[in-house]
């Protein structure tokens, strides 16, 4: 292949990757407001917990597949592991669709049976995502040749990521309206036809790109057996467990903050009861926001900035504004702009909201950054690396559940130790953690 070609088909599949990066969030984020239908059912009202069970059952999907994945795509390749998750997805969407249809009146466990039909699609829905993600970070690291482009890359597909979460679920709120009793999956139809054409659409086009797997000519026509292993990199390792730490630090920040603004007792934030759960929610949905903002100006720097300089600076400011929150009284209130989704509006907040906010800003681009440094020097192990990576995913659920629980026994702010501890080891990471000390493995 000449150059000429090989550029061109280069931009071929980075483009194919950053749609893929945007389905990932798309995906995902139908859960949260398909859940607000199955809180109000007969057999669930009012509960949150269940509500959001199809989000946790996204995640917990990749506790499971995170390793498979990444070993399926060591032996088919990328692009038939991204033809695999599609299909996945497909059959995952196409069974919350089946919900329902399937079950509808009747009851188990004292819950709607159609309820138990619509977690086994979000939990097949996870895989899929989950296998996504492990073909996307790597071959858009790879295309980018590594270091400061492939971390560049990894920013843009983030920013398209971000875009995405943001855009579902005011998609599903327009077309759904508002949420009563009588709302029943079958509402959300659309929504659940519109993901199965994406999927489809996606596997036909991605069948005729042209996407050249990294090592491919030394995987061509024989079985690969690997001395080592991605374990065998202390920076690989260290790595690891600072994907499982910025998860939960990405997901505890918003949530616990949505929670402790929502609170009208003795422990929460003070606001108006009647616009409380309102305020929470907008203040978080800002968080989201600004990654969304951090990942777009990200993708200009990260081509000029090594990751190592920009994780370091990310999570250094994101400890202070932590700090500053966990030490400020609730009665010292500002004025701070909220995304409603469509505009911009001023509301009263207590200052340590605002600083939680502004963490959105640094988490925006710490996933590329721990991505990029952990598989640095990794060669051929890079893809079981990345499915390594995409089952620490999991710590998305489990620490802002620890932090949840230190919430209820002493109070919001103090909880916020357990992100401001994950966010002191990734500092670590980035100065003397990332550093590949196993340069003597070959990884050619």
């Amino acid at each position: 292949m000449n150059s000429t070609n090989k550029q061109s088909s280069n931009i071929v599949a980075i483009i194919t990757m950053m749609f893929l990066f945007a389905m990932i969030s798309f995906v995902t984020n139908l859960a949260a407001p398909i859940g607000v239908i199955w809180k109000n059912q007969p057999g669930i009202e009012g509960s949150n917990t269940l509500g959001m069970m199809g989000n946790m059952m996204n995640f917990l999907a990749y506790l499971f597949m995170g390793i498979p994945a990444g070993k399926l795509l060591t032996k088919i390749g990328y692009k038939k592991t991204a033809l695999v998750a599609i299909a996945i997805g497909f059959v995952g969407v196409g069974v919350q669709y089946l919900s329902g249809v399937l079950g509808v009146g009747s009851t188990l466990a004292g819950l709607p049976a159609s309820f138990f039909v619509y977690l086994l699609g979000a939990f097949i829905a996870g895989f899929s995502v989950c296998m996504l993600n492990t073909v996307v970070n790597p071959m858009l690291n790879t295309l980018g040749g590594g270091g400061k482009k492939g971390n560049q890359l990894n920013l843009i597909g983030g920013t398209l990521n971000s875009l995405s979460g943001t855009l579902t679920p005011m998609f599903v709120g327009a077309l759904i309206g508002t949420v009563t009793k009588s709302t029943a999956m079958h509402d959300v139809n659309p929504v659940l036809f519109l993901a199965m054409g994406v999927f489809a659409a996606a596997f036909i086009v991605l069948i005729f790109i042209p996407i050249q797997d990294p090592n491919a000519e030394q995987k061509a026509g024989k079985e690969i057996v690997y001395e080592h292993s991605p374990w065998s990199f202390r920076h690989c390792v260290l790595g690891v467990i600072g994907i499982f730490l910025y998860v939960g630090v990405e997901v505890g920040i918003p949530g616990t903050l949505n929670f402790f603004l929502s609170d009208t007792g003795a422990k929460g934030a003070g606001l108006d009861v009647a616009s409380a759960a309102s305020i929470g929610g907008f203040v978080a949905g800002t968080y989201w926001f600004l990654m969304l903002v951090g990942r777009f100006i990200g993708s200009f720097i990260g081509g000029k900035v090594s990751s190592k300089v920009m994780l370091t600076v990310a999570t250094s400011v994101a400890m202070i504004f932590i700090l500053c929150a966990m030490f400020t009284s609730k009665t010292v209130t500002t004025s701070m702009p909220i995304f409603t989704g469509s505009s911009f509006s001023m509301t009263t907040v207590p200052l340590s909201a605002l600083l939680l906010v502004l963490c959105g800003l640094c988490t925006s681009i710490m996933w590329s950054g721990i991505f990029n440094l952990a598989v640095e020097g990794l060669g051929k192990y890079t893809e079981a690396a990345s499915g390594i990576f995409m089952m620490m995913v999991v710590g998305g659920g489990i620490l802002p559940l620890i932090q949840n629980k230190l919430a209820d026994s002493t109070s919001y702010m103090v909880s916020y130790i357990v992100p401001f501890i994950a966010l002191a080891y990734l500092f670590y990471y980035a100065i003397i953690g990332s550093k590949n000390v196993n340069k003597d493995i070959p990884v050619d």
